[in-house]
């Protein structure tokens, strides 16, 4: 299954409806104990409208958020980062094959990629905007030993007035009434597609996993076992 795939208080106008999710129907029968948050690139093919410094944005919301969540242990962004060095530069062509390449190297469980597609800044201030901001991304999860993506979410969210969306009234107020900003939608997409991802997932309490530590030091069997007595939950609500 190579396909395209809750929520916080950031100020946006649009909800759920953006945000698309696919995943296997085994996906409560894996076991995600480390998982490795792989940058994410651009796609030229999808839309000229990328900002600089979309993606460096994207990645760094996401492994933030994926860090917050409980129940699995992300592999440090220093580890990735010198993995990264010694993989083929990441392109839409090979960026599963990479993926997978990524956690084998880290012993990952899974990795978590994706691409952005569109991320055009608003024109104009919060109150008056010629044009709104715009956001488009997409991520997977592959299982490293099956190989498999499991689940995927398709993010694309623009920004509308009151009167394109009378049915947001709540998050029009959120907002202030103002025309919000592109790293604005783009957290937004970030927190509810991990929210996702958290609930999809099957993360038991009481498991045993690793300590953090590096990977060599879990590839010399170095590192010690400690049980989670209690994994406390991402907070968010499903979907």
């Amino acid at each position: 299954m190579q396909k395209a795939p809750k929520a916080s208080d950031i100020p946006i106008v649009g909800h759920h409806s953006d945000l698309r999710v696919e995943a296997v129907r085994s996906i409560k029968t894996l076991q995600v104990k480390r998982i490795a948050v792989m940058p994410i690139v651009e796609d030229p093919g999808a839309d000229k409208a990328i900002a600089d410094g979309a993606s460096e944005s994207i990645s760094a919301e996401l492994y933030s958020q994926m860090a917050l969540a409980a129940g699995w242990e992300v592999i440090p962004e220093s580890d990735v980062a010198d993995q990264m060095q010694k993989l083929p530069p990441p392109t839409m062509a090979n960026l599963r094959d990479v993926a997978i390449a990524l956690g084998h190297a880290l012993s990952a469980d899974a990795v978590l990629y994706g691409s952005v597609e569109r991320y055009r800044e608003r024109v104009g201030v919060d109150y008056a905007a010629q044009s709104p901001a715009s956001v488009s991304f997409k991520l997977h999860v592959v299982d490293v030993t099956l190989k498999e993506v499991v689940w995927s979410a398709t993010f694309d969210r623009t920004q509308k007035a009151l009167t394109e969306n009378v049915f947001n009234l709540v998050e029009f107020v959120k907002s202030n009434g103002r025309w919000v900003r592109a790293h604005e939608i783009a957290n937004q997409g970030v927190v509810e597609a991990v929210a996702n991802l958290h609930d999809s997932l099957n993360l038991m309490a009481n498991v045993n996993h690793f300590e953090a530590g590096s990977y060599e030091e879990m590839k010399s069997g170095a590192q010690r076992y400690r049980t989670e007595h209690q994994v406390q939950g991402s907070g968010f609500d499903s979907l």
